[in-house]
């Protein structure tokens, strides 16, 4: 892999493909036909701006969502057509449901709108949920609660939702919000136990859906990857929180953490991060991939470069 350490995919802009949008971490086209190309980039996002760019980071994303989505079909159909490069999904264009479903089984969470956050800040009533006095910071929760939230433009806040507030401002309907809800829950729970299977926790995660032409939700954009969920060891789990220490984690709560800890990221300028913690979180983020799927991590071959790769796979479809 040290072969490829230096390659990284910051974006993927072909001015030749329709349809251009860039995502925090994904650049997209729209194709006439109803296709959606999703290229999944190497940056790394958190407190709603982009931090650095992480070797093999998109196409580890690429392959654990990829495993997910086969692992989950029989629950939810997904958006995924085809998987023309390891960066790269080609999808239906979905209509996005305008609501982003978290569900949370642990309390943690180091962003504004976290569970954890707000726990510490002197909350109880959050997301239509109240959480009892003494909880300790990463303890299980008694049973997955849904933690929903609005879907902001680049940049800016998500905010958070209750069901009420859902249905009154009719961002999804009754029968939309209890499809939602009763679906993200199942995956949930199919992902927890797939981990636990693997020595591992999923502590969190966030499901994106949509409808496609024929009014079907779909799953849309990554399912269970190390940036939408929280993975923890299983096994060094129970010693820390006693400790009162963080899980270890397979996700970038690392670099969330060394940020936060010397900055306020949401108001200041984000100091360099260092290359040894760069390095680092791409090799956790290759050990998520295998610990997650089983499956081994095929690194980027040095020629042709990365961005080279990707960008040849997306002339295919001029």
């Amino acid at each position: 892999m040290s072969a490829s350490a230096h390659q990284v995919l910051r974006e993927a802009i072909d001015p030749c493909l329709p349809g251009l949008h860039r995502g925090k971490v994904r650049d997209s086209y729209d194709l006439p036909d109803g296709r959606r190309i999703l290229v999944t980039s190497d940056r790394l996002s958190a407190f709603d701006k982009v931090l650095c760019c992480i070797p093999f980071k998109g196409q580890v994303l690429n392959g654990v969502a990829r495993w997910a989505f086969e692992q989950t079909a029989d629950l939810c159909p997904n958006h995924v057509l085809d998987y023309p490069d390891p960066n790269i999904v080609v999808g239906r264009r979905l209509d996005i449901l305008p609501v982003e479903i978290v569900v949370r089984g642990y309390l943690a969470g180091a962003t504004s709108t976290s569970i954890l956050t707000l726990y510490r800040a002197g909350r109880r009533e959050m997301y239509g949920h109240r959480l009892p006095e003494g909880l300790a910071a990463n303890q299980a929760l008694e049973t997955p609660i849904i933690t929903p939230t609005s879907k902001a433009a680049d940049g800016a806040h998500d905010e958070p939702l209750t069901e009420s507030e859902i249905l009154q401002r009719g961002l999804l309907s009754k029968d939309q919000w209890r499809q939602v809800s009763e679906t993200a829950l199942a995956l949930f729970a199919r992902g927890q136990a797939l981990a636990a299977e693997r020595g591992l926790i999923l502590a969190d995660t966030k499901y994106e859906f949509g409808l496609d032409a024929e009014g079907t939700l779909r799953l849309a954009d990554e399912i269970h990857t190390p940036d939408s969920s929280r993975y923890w060891r299983a096994d060094t789990y129970p010693q820390r929180l006693a400790a009162g220490e963080p899980p270890d984690s397979f996700d970038k709560d690392v670099i969330r953490a060394w940020v936060a800890a010397r900055c306020d990221p949401y108001k200041d300028e984000v100091p360099e991060i260092p290359p040894e913690l760069i390095w680092k979180t791409a090799l956790t983020y290759v050990e998520a991939h295998e610990r997650i799927t089983g499956r081994p991590f095929e690194p980027p071959r040095p020629t042709p470069p990365v961005h080279e790769r990707v960008m040849a796979a997306l002339e295919a479809f001029h």
